[in-house]
């Protein structure tokens, strides 16, 4: 299977949109956005996105209603592979580490041991 385009900043913020709320109109868009562009950018990039299957639109009367093709954790494993590719040089062990180290204070220790079992997991799994 060919791996999708990596989203824009905007595109990433219009799918995030889309996802939280299942379903909406440019407007919509265009109001939950910050420092929104204008109505036909947002419509551009809403067409774009409908381009490269991201999203699908229904009709409803007048309006396009968008929806997003992805679920959400596929989109967000999406997401942290472009991260982990683009600020970590593709470590996963240097983006967890740093996840880790940057949350330390907010961490509970059932979110610390939730972490140290999906680790044990994947080592015992061989990956």
């Amino acid at each position: 299977m060919k791996k999708p385009d990596p989203l824009t900043r905007r595109e990433r913020e219009i799918m995030d949109i889309l996802h939280r709320r299942g379903r909406a109109t440019a407007h919509e868009v265009m109001d939950d956005l910050a420092d929104p562009p204008s109505y036909s950018a947002v419509r551009t990039f809403l067409r774009l996105l409908e381009e490269r299957g991201h999203v699908r639109h229904e009709q409803d009367g007048p309006r396009y209603v968008y929806t997003p093709t992805v679920a959400r954790r596929e989109a967000q494993r999406s997401a942290i592979a472009h991260l982990v590719d683009t600020f970590f040089d593709g470590s996963v062990e240097n983006a967890v580490a740093t996840l880790v180290e940057s949350s330390k204070p907010k961490l509970s220790a059932q979110e610390l041991d939730r972490i140290a079992a999906l680790v044990a997991k994947a080592k015992k799994e061989g990956r």
